[in-house]
């Protein structure tokens, strides 16, 4: 993904550096290349970006140790307890 960015990048200096003014060339290198480049980053990095999201989002969950122990705080006997038969 990078050499592509770096291609065209160099591209996009070659082009500036023929353009006639120095503004036109600031324009060209600003609208043919940074502009384009950042928005093929932004849109190929979404998915690594969202891979880290997740990443962090599962380091930040507390580790359980099995069902059975997740059941037995839920449901105690206190609260069995209480329990009633159908009608």
């Amino acid at each position: 993904m990078y050499i592509i960015v770096i291609g065209w990048l160099y591209i996009t200096v070659l082009m500036a550096a023929t353009e006639k003014t120095l503004v036109a060339g600031i324009l060209s290198l600003i609208f043919y290349g940074l502009t384009p480049v950042a928005l093929f980053l932004w849109v190929f990095g979404t998915p690594a970006r969202r891979r880290a999201h997740r990443a962090a989002a599962r380091s930040r969950l507390p580790q359980s140790d099995s069902a059975d122990e997740i059941v037995s705080d839920v449901v105690s006997d206190v609260d069995r307890r209480d329990a009633k038969q159908d009608q």
